[in-house]
């Protein structure tokens, strides 16, 4: 009889063993852990070893010569055929093949190198990047201005004792757990500096619209302390790169964007919480029609898989002294609730869940526009409106402006006027005739109304 063995991504099955095997042991002992059969075809079918008993006694000792660790290796037979099962357990400590670190990521192997190497062996160590003593950053380099709103935020949510918020700056770091012995931390650095980029590169959020993959209309880049980043990005977002669908209850406009705020906001908030800022890559959100993108160099905390973050989890954060202040400012909770408010806010707001792409360097969340939400390109819209005879007296102007309200008919003349880099009286005049055709008629005051179209 062949059995077959379930596939996983901490299986692997091997006809015959190769000495490259060595760095996929390597790669499972830093991370889950996991399993490799030699005597396997691709499919997991049993198809015997006829070395079988010499490769149970070298094994392992390849194995100790080249990593200096123990694993299980095993004699297996199934109907008279031989093969090996090494069973290789998550070790608590990096473990390197031949003075190289390989790790196991879904299924594949990486060769860990640089700023990634040093996360990972100060993850094994249980230290974390936000909490390295940093001593180039000094009290000098902390801003009081970025430090007086901390102590607003954190005075009006109230999880900390406003007696430590009158302390001095150098007591309210240490209460804060932004000192390591004598030096500020890392955290303390993108937190609290006014320009951390100056000790850290990627420090930053970029913001880019995108008509499609390759055509990148225009961009923005969000600097400064990443407490302040978040209310900076938030409204740049709406106000510039994402259409509002407009609607009308009597007098009173209602805006809806296909990412709802709250969403939005705890997606940054996670972004900047879970970056490995020593990437040196900034955070990047990109735009779209009809879909947003939110992509941030981090990885799902050890043994952790996609499964596990859009289900019920305790709070893991990558650096656990920045979420500290987030939390503490009332930025965030403290018990891993981010991927569930997302999700709720999205259900409540009728738009379509998010979705998660986890690669080997990466974490990005998709928000998707439905139907109802979407706001197409308005080019040549109004013309399929108005009649033919009514369009052939219009120049171009009027329907640029004709084009415009359709995207907002809340749009003011001052508005109008610098986004077609006209004279106000130019656009006044345009929006009287547009008026006396009948094709726009106003609604409500000058003020507070709008311009409701009307053909």
């Amino acid at each position: 009889m062949v059995t077959k063995m379930p596939e996983s991504q901490n299986t692997e099955w091997k006809s015959k063993w190769k000495d490259e095997y060595l760095e996929w042991i390597c790669g499972y002992a830093n991370a889950q852990g996991g399993k490799i059969y030699i005597g396997c075809d691709d499919e997991g079918n049993i198809v015997g070893l006829p070395n079988a008993r010499k490769l149970l006694e070298d094994i392992p000792n390849k194995i100790r010569d080249a990593m200096g660790i123990i694993v299980g290796v095993n004699l297996l037979d199934e109907d008279g055929k031989e093969y090996i099962e090494i069973d290789v357990p998550p070790y608590p400590i990096g473990i390197s093949c031949k003075g190289v670190y390989y790790y196991r990521s879904g299924s594949t192997r990486q060769i860990l190198t640089g700023p990634a190497l040093e996360a990972f062996l100060m993850r094994k160590r249980g230290a974390t990047w936000d909490n390295l003593p940093l001593p180039a950053f000094s009290l000098d380099d902390v801003d009081d201005e970025t430090v007086a709103h901390f102590k607003q935020w954190a005075a009006k949510k109230g999880r900390i004792d406003r007696s430590v918020l009158d302390e001095p700056k150098d007591v309210l770091m240490e209460k804060l757990h932004l000192m390591n012995g004598p030096y500020l931390t890392n955290a303390a650095m993108l937190l609290f500096s006014k320009d951390p980029e100056k000790w850290q590169l990627g420090a930053y959020v970029k913001i880019g619209y995108f008509e499609t993959d390759a055509d990148l209309l225009y961009q923005d880049e969000i600097h400064g302390s990443i407490l302040e980043q978040i209310d900076k990005i938030v409204e740049l977002v709406y106000l510039k790169y994402m259409r509002a669908k407009i609607t009308y209850e009597g007098m009173q406009r209602i805006e809806r964007y296909f990412v709802p705020e709250e969403a939005l906001r705890e997606a940054l908030l996670n972004a900047l919480c879970h970056k490995q800022y020593q990437s040196g890559v900034p955070i990047q959100i990109s735009v779209y029609e009809d879909k947003l993108y939110i992509a941030n160099c981090g990885c799902l905390p050890e043994n952790w898989t996609l499964e596990n973050l859009m289900s019920k989890h305790a709070s893991s954060p990558y650096n656990p002294n920045i979420a500290h202040v987030f939390y503490l400012a009332g930025f965030i909770e403290s018990w891993g609730r981010g991927i569930e408010k997302i999700c709720s806010a999205c259900e409540k707001d009728g738009v379509p869940q998010p979705e998660y792409t986890i690669n080997p360097g990466d974490i990005m969340i998709k928000f998707t526009s439905p139907e109802d939400r979407l706001i197409r390109s308005v080019t040549g819209r109004v013309t399929e409106k108005v009649t033919d005879k009514v369009t052939d007296t219009l120049d171009e102007t009027s329907l640029k402006i004709l084009n415009l309200l359709a995207v907002d008919p809340a749009y003011t003349t001052t508005f109008l006027a610098e986004n077609l880099s006209l004279s106000r009286k130019t656009v006044s005049l345009r929006l009287k005739m547009l008026k006396e055709n009948g094709l726009i008629e106003r609604i409500g005051s000058d003020r507070k109304g709008y311009w409701k179209l009307l053909k």
